[in-house]
């Protein structure tokens, strides 16, 4: 089973500023987006918003950095990459992002069935000495899980595919992370050593395949 914990500082993501959407005037109220590409079997994409390329070359598995936009509503498509916004879309729909917010658009589930899941973040900095992290399940075929310490202290319970637990604030440091099944009991994936930093917020995804002996997990560091 491959026991890696990727970064998103591993990845190269093009975030592209919104073609016909800048600001001409005055400043419009803003928003920020970024993407995460969780669909094991699904090719690189690129993101657009209202027909203007947002995000290019995301390809499984990356976060991308967040790029900011006029708060509003658009027709958000993931389209393979490459193939061009007037492409039929792997993923479409209408999202809102509001002003002064931060979002995650994740792109999860097989390919034959692909979906998002939009997440409302929070980066707003931790007290001194703390850290800010939550769990994101984006494995499609890993059942319900607990995140837990190595001494099966549980800090997320329960979490089901395209479920997302609330944010904790945990001391700042190096934590031993395991998934277990629901029971607590069984360990399906050790996560090892995470250094979660001061005032610093991160999100863990668990990615992958359980059948394909693929499951693992993503960890981004969000208030960059």
């Amino acid at each position: 089973m491959n026991r890696r914990m990727y970064s998103t500082l591993a990845f190269s993501l093009i975030a592209l500023p919104l073609a016909g959407c800048m600001p001409t005037t005055s400043e419009p109220e803003q928003a920020r987006l970024r993407v995460t590409h969780a669909s094991p079997d699904a090719p690189p994409v690129d993101v657009c918003a209202d027909g203007s390329e947002l995000f290019t070359g995301a390809a499984f598995p990356v976060t991308s950095a967040y790029t900011t936009v006029p708060a509003g509503t658009y027709n958000v498509k993931i389209v393979p990459a490459d193939a061009g916004c007037e492409s039929d879309g792997v993923i479409e729909a209408m999202l809102t992002f509001d002003a002064n917010t931060d979002t995650t658009v994740a792109a999860v589930n097989f390919l034959d069935s692909i979906e998002p899941i939009v997440l409302a973040d929070n980066n707003a900095n931790p007290m001194m000495g703390m850290a800010r992290v939550r769990f994101v399940h984006a494995s499609p075929d890993a059942p319900t899980v607990d995140i837990t310490l190595d001494d099966g202290t549980t800090l997320f319970d329960d979490i089901a595919f395209k479920e997302s637990a609330d944010y904790i604030e945990v001391a700042a440091g190096t934590y031993a992370l395991e998934v277990r099944d629901d029971t607590g009991e069984t360990t399906v994936l050790a996560l090892g050593d995470i250094e979660l930093m001061d005032e610093a917020v991160y999100t863990v995804f668990a990615i992958g395949s359980l059948q394909d002996e693929t499951l693992d997990a993503l960890l981004a560091r969000d208030n960059e």
